[in-house]
């Protein structure tokens, strides 16, 4: 990352940086929807929780619902006696023209704000993958916050259920393996319509309830083919990656270190069955028909980010695009 910028807008307060908004930002740019949460630093060792969050949805999100939402927020004291105080921005994006736009309007509305656009090597996480460097960074993030919540020395699956569906595995010691990537309800329903001459476009975005298995329409049929033909490949995906956890140790929390395209069996045992944590959009409804072994963790991705925000500002190693 390049060094730090440091430029404030007129009306903007010039504090040290050690001396200036205890609360960041972290963004969440995704095929969909960008998805922003307010954090505040402290020193507790569990996850970070978002005090607001704000979703911007579609490929064209209105950008300028970012000012209202800062203004009606305040987290500390600091914030709310200096509402122009200047804001840390933490980007974790699977969509470049999306981050373009956003990095432009930040830029452009909010010079003062220090912005980073996070990548692999940038993460407390070890990578056991060949190209670290091409898993997208959202899964990444996911993995880190996950190393938070997991017990120590037991692996984790993380389900991600949103444009695409990923069902990933974190290692005993914390390392992220690898996994898989289908395509979300969404996309597959507008496959099933942009591929045939007949079937229509139906609207599976959410799916808050579980559709009947049994549609009495082509688009009730379509409905029932797509969510539990995603609910199915998801629990096929857990038990065939949970049977491959066994393969793999470790019994400590993962050290932060940066991406390692290095693999290396274990020959310790794995610390149990792999924990299931799942986030998205449909995650509660998945969440629950995989049982109570799978937990809902509904701003995972946002926390990940946080905490890898969280280690560089202790560490003082703060950068700016």
């Amino acid at each position: 990352m390049a060094g730090l910028l440091v430029r404030n807008l007129p009306g903007t307060f010039p504090l040290p940086l050690n001396m200036t908004n205890r609360c960041f930002i972290a963004a969440d740019v995704g095929n969909a929807r960008i998805k922003l949460g307010l954090f505040t630093d402290d020193n507790g060792i569990g996850l970070l929780e978002p005090r607001q969050t704000l979703l911007l949805l579609g490929k064209e999100a209105e950008l300028d619902g970012i000012d209202p939402w800062l203004a009606g927020t305040a987290c500390d004291d600091l914030s709310r006696d200096l509402p122009h105080l200047t804001y840390q921005w933490w980007i974790a994006s699977v969509n470049r023209p999306a981050a373009t736009r956003l990095i432009d309007w930040l830029h452009e509305h909010r010079a003062g704000d220090r912005v980073v656009l996070l990548a692999s090597g940038d993460l407390p996480l070890v990578v056991r993958v060949e190209r670290p460097d091409m898993v997208g960074v959202d899964r990444l993030v996911d993995a880190v916050a996950v190393n938070r919540l997991r017990d120590a020395g037991r692996p984790a699956v993380i389900v991600d259920v949103g444009t695409a569906i990923t069902v990933d595995l974190v290692s005993g010691d914390g390392a992220f393996l690898g996994g898989a990537i289908l395509p979300g309800i969404q996309m597959s329903a507008r496959a099933l319509h942009h591929f045939t001459d007949l079937l229509p476009l139906v609207d599976v975005a959410e799916l808050a309830a579980p559709p009947p298995a049994l549609g009495d329409s082509t688009e009730s049929a379509m409905r029932s083919g797509l969510f539990w033909g995603a609910v199915g490949a998801i629990r096929e995906l857990i038990e065939r990656i949970c049977e491959t956890a066994s393969d793999w140790g470790g019994s400590s929390t993962a050290t932060p270190a940066h991406s390692t395209a290095t693999a290396t069996q274990s020959e310790t045992a794995s610390g149990g069955e792999p924990q299931v944590f799942v986030t998205g959009g449909a995650g509660p409804t998945v969440a629950e028909l995989l049982g109570r072994a799978a937990r809902h963790v509904p701003n995972l991705t946002l926390a990940g980010i946080a905490q890898a925000a969280r280690e560089h500002r202790s560490a003082g190693k703060s950068g700016s695009v």
